[in-house]
């Protein structure tokens, strides 16, 4: 007599298999963000699958921004990145907030207008400011002698342990901003009303901000530090603001990975003369 149960799941055969067990495992919670994966090897201990088979599995589900890992390295399961919605209107917020209390800039953060974080739910947020000789290209754009130097603010933000971080890098002349100490005071961050308000404490009104935006393959750096899965390009912002004298006063180089954002530039046109 056959005492088999015929009614037993059949064995994982297939990377399809592993793939679709690992996501079964993910949606009822028995692998959480952050958690680690076994190795190739375990799971095809576990699956009954050879290692190779194991290995595609998980690449598929890396490419797919499930896991995160590097290769050859430890994989766990992705926690999911801010999604960011970034608008040119944003600018409008900002600027009108310069004018406001300190405790009305502080109430309404405009790095968090891309985002809907609050500073204080971050799991990170790092900033280090350094003067430093410019680069070329932000020489020039600043219209800057030799021997000149700029404030480098480096920013760096984490929503979550395990999570990718986002960041920037910022510019401003050293000649221009010295004239305020504070300016050069890292422990000052986050300054309510942000770079423009920073600006407004030493004269200088924004004009009009440019936004130059360019795609490229993240570095092996930026794949790791952001949480990039493989095959998805970097969006590279560069924001220039401009002094209502049209003098370049401030360039953020913004990097954001094209899988968790949107931009959105809305234009105000001028109606028909009556």
């Amino acid at each position: 007599m056959n005492t088999s149960d015929s009614t037993a799941d059949p064995p994982v055969r297939t990377a399809p298999d592993v793939i679709s067990a690992l996501l079964a495992a993910i949606r009822e919670g028995e692998l959480q963000p952050g958690d680690h994966v076994p190795s190739n090897s375990a799971l095809a201990a576990q699956y009954g699958v050879h290692r190779n088979t194991a290995s595609k599995a998980v690449s598929h589900l890396k490419a797919a921004g499930v896991l995160s890992g590097p290769a050859g390295g430890k994989t766990w399961v992705r926690v999911k990145p801010p999604y960011t919605r970034r608008s040119n209107m944003r600018y409008h917020i900002e600027k009108a907030l310069t004018l406001k209390s300190e405790e009305e800039r502080a109430a309404t953060g405009v790095a968090e207008l891309d985002s809907n974080l609050k500073i204080e739910s971050l799991y990170e947020d790092l900033v280090d400011y350094d003067v430093v000789d410019p680069p070329s290209d932000i020489a020039e754009i600043f219209g800057l002698a030799e021997g000149q130097q700029v404030l480098r603010r480096t920013r760096l933000r984490r929503h979550r342990a395990g999570a990718g971080s986002s960041g920037s890098v910022s510019y401003l002349p050293y000649d221009l901003i010295k004239r305020n100490p504070d300016l050069l005071d890292a422990k000052r961050e986050p300054w309510p009303g942000g770079t423009m308000h920073q600006l407004f404490t030493i004269g200088i009104e924004i004009g009009r901000i440019q936004d130059r935006v360019t795609a490229s393959m993240p570095t092996p750096e930026e794949s790791v530090e952001y949480d990039i899965p493989p095959g998805v390009p970097v969006l590279r912002i560069r924001k220039i603001s401009y002094s209502t004298e049209d003098d370049a006063v401030e360039i953020a180089d913004i990097p954001i990975p094209a899988d968790r954002v949107e931009l959105v530039y809305d234009t105000m046109l001028e109606g028909w003369e009556s």
